[in-house]
């Protein structure tokens, strides 16, 4: 009995907390463009002192105030010089007709690669015949990278103990990707997808009484129409191996891509393991024709279901990706489908349970993508890490103090976070950047714009903050709503 109760105690649920988004700078908070701009600023000044000022000082007064508006005049959570750069990428993309894209269909794509726009058309493929995975190779980022399917019970139904369990059992799955060290990203992502109803006509025509009565009839009709009118949710986790770290393991097993993907199978084999300990259920490792739906999908949702249903079309990862896109400042429009992804900038600062999350993945009537990409820092780099942190954190205050500005409750608690951090890594855990992303997709613009209002809600009900990503849509899409383990 006490034994019981003892066990009962340890899977009790737990609220938990995030860290907060460090706002910390180079010197009292400013950043090294902020200070940049700033010293532009007081150069001017100074030498329009010195050479006489009066009229001299009239002409500097300009660039004194755009250097001071460019340092601490802040547009959409940032200040305008870390606006600078997206702007300009933007305005050298639209300039050079890379906004824009559109496939040729009389001309192939070269053998092994991935029909994709933008950066991601240098993506190529590999088919590992020992497990028959495909696996995405990135050259430019030395990835390579594998997709299993996961299927699991509702969480927010399970017992307040059985939560616990499962949450303690996640956490020891990303502890064994940081433990590793060869794993370059790891990505989760659950879709919202339109139920083709190819399950629920399989049970009818497995269980159902296929007689000529009027009542068979109805119900094999009703079953017809009602199941590619629902829902359904899938979820997959990506792993990807970090080729250069790895490269002493790679070289062993043979060198090339066959030796990176040797490796990546012990990886794979490991997670899955993890997996099924945590009490999910993995699939097989996804093959080139179960990519290429994914891919299509993701583009052209319209297709998605018909592609289900039929299981031998649109499994050719050379034609899976989009026949058109075309990206806007604020959202992306590709074949069917206009997208809009929105960035998690805060996560709840309070006390919040494991299931905090539902207002947004349970939110019903849109079709939106939600992605987690775990980044593992080794134990020496977070190390480092943090006595940067910790170094800035401790030097900034002794500057703050030493011209009489006052320490706000906001800076105090990031110096507690990053002690917390510190604390953790000293218990042997590991230590994860953790981005989340969510990619919104509808028909028309206007009800992309009502989805994103809804999603936006939704995730202020779940205590998150959320951001449009502005200028950066085809890059986020690509991160967010394919399982790529790609990074903005």
């Amino acid at each position: 009995m006490t034994r019981t109760l003892s066990a009962a105690l340890d899977y009790e649920l737990r609220p938990v907390k995030f860290s907060r988004l460090a706002r910390r700078g180079v010197l009292l908070g400013l950043s090294g463009a902020q200070l940049v701009v700033v010293g532009i600023g007081a150069v001017v000044l100074v030498f329009a002192l010195y050479l006489g000022g009066g009229m001299i000082l009239a002409y500097a007064l300009p660039i004194i105030l755009l250097c001071a508006a460019l340092a601490w005049v802040g547009v959409g959570g940032r200040k305008l010089i870390e606006w600078l750069p997206i702007v300009a990428r933007w305005t050298w993309r639209s300039t050079g007709g890379q906004l824009l894209f559109r496939r040729r269909v009389v001309k192939p794509r070269p053998v092994g690669t991935l029909a994709l726009p933008g950066d991601a058309a240098r993506l190529r493929q590999w088919l590992d015949v020992e497990t028959g995975a495909v696996m995405v190779h990135d050259p430019h980022q030395a990835t390579l990278t594998a997709i299993v399917a996961v299927s699991h019970p509702a969480f927010i139904l399970l017992d307040p103990v059985e939560q616990e369990r499962r949450v303690v059992s996640w956490g020891r799955v990303l502890a064994t990707a940081c433990r590793s060290g060869r794993i370059a990203a790891l990505q989760v992502m659950e879709r919202t997808l339109p139920d083709s109803g190819k399950g629920l006509a399989a049970w009818w025509s497995r269980h159902g009484s296929h007689d000529d009565s009027w009542a068979s009839a109805t119900y094999g009709e009703l079953i017809g129409r009602a199941g590619p009118a629902g829902e359904r949710h899938a979820s997959t986790i990506s792993l990807s191996l970090d080729m250069k770290t790895a490269s002493r393991a790679i070289r062993a097993a043979g060198g090339g891509n066959r030796g990176a993907a040797a490796v990546l199978r012990q990886e794979m084999s490991t997670i899955t393991a993890a997996l099924r300990a945590a009490d999910l259920a993995p699939s097989e490792w996804l093959d080139p024709g179960d990519l290429a739906v994914m891919l299509r999908g993701a583009y052209d949702p319209v297709v998605a279901s018909a592609l289900e249903r039929h299981g031998d079309l649109g499994r050719d990862l050379a034609t899976a990706g989009p026949v058109a896109v075309s990206e806007n400042w604020s959202s992306l429009r590709s074949d069917s489908a206009h997208h809009c992804v929105l960035w998690i900038s805060e996560w709840p600062r309070s006390l919040v349970f494991p299931g905090f999350l539902a207002p947004v993945l349970l939110s019903s009537g849109v079709r939106r993508t939600f992605s987690l990409l775990y980044t593992p820092m080794r134990t020496d780099q977070a190390a480092r890490d943090i006595r940067k942190k910790k170094t800035e954190y401790v030097s900034d205050a002794a500057q703050r103090q030493r011209i009489g500005q006052i320490e706000d409750a906001q800076q105090r608690a990031e110096f507690q976070d990053v002690l917390q951090q510190e604390a953790d890594l000293t218990a042997g855990h590991g230590i994860l950047r953790t981005t989340g992303l969510i990619s919104i997709s509808a028909p028309d613009p206007d009800e992309l714009e009502r989805a994103v209002a809804a999603i936006e809600q939704a995730a202020i009900q779940a205590s998150c903050e959320t951001r449009r990503l502005w200028g950066q849509q085809a890059q986020a899409f690509s991160a967010a709503a394919l399982p790529l383990c790609r990074s903005v």
